[in-house]
């Protein structure tokens, strides 16, 4: 009797390993990284003094409501935000404070990763997407990212690249 259990549980887990999709070996669709909040930008972040990753801060702080931002294995991205707008204090000018100024986002993945055998830093950007005056956005691409892609960062930022918003907290 305990053979034929054992038997059966390895048979399972080989069929596992073997059948795409089954959970073991799924691959491609695992989650890299599922963030469920997004920091925004602020000082001493903002500009290019303390880049982080190659990625400049915006030049002003912002702030943001909800957030958030799933990354799969084969390099599907999906980020949500919503009331990403400038900060509501200087530095920020009175007339600016509260509103989002811009109106296209991108999302930049940045990977820790591995080139020529060295250490380096590879960057990926989306296209841009929509957003609103309320800073709601939503942007969906698919990405070319490196193996491996370690400590993966995604970052919301302007048509240019400068960030003002990232992982984390």
């Amino acid at each position: 009797m305990k053979a034929s259990l054992l038997a059966l549980g390895l048979t399972a887990i080989a069929a596992a390993l073997l059948v795409p999709g089954l959970g073991l070996g799924s691959g491609d669709g695992r989650k890299v990284a599922d963030a469920k909040v997004l920091a925004a930008v602020t000082e001493p972040y903002t500009g290019a003094t303390n880049a982080i990753r190659g990625v400049p801060g915006g030049g002003l702080p912002w702030q943001i409501g909800d957030a958030q931002a799933d990354l799969r294995a084969d390099g599907s991205l999906k980020v949500e935000v919503e009331g990403l707008v400038l900060a509501t204090r200087a530095p920020v000018p009175p007339a600016l404070q509260g509103t989002n100024p811009i109106a296209q986002f991108k999302a930049i993945v940045s990977c820790a990763a591995i080139v020529d055998g060295a250490a380096s830093t590879v960057n990926v950007s989306t296209p841009l997407a929509a957003a609103s005056k309320t800073g709601d956005a939503e942007i969906e691409a698919q990405l070319q990212l490196p193996s491996p892609c370690f400590a993966p960062i995604v970052f919301v930022t302007s048509p240019g690249g400068a960030w003002f918003a990232a992982t984390g907290r």
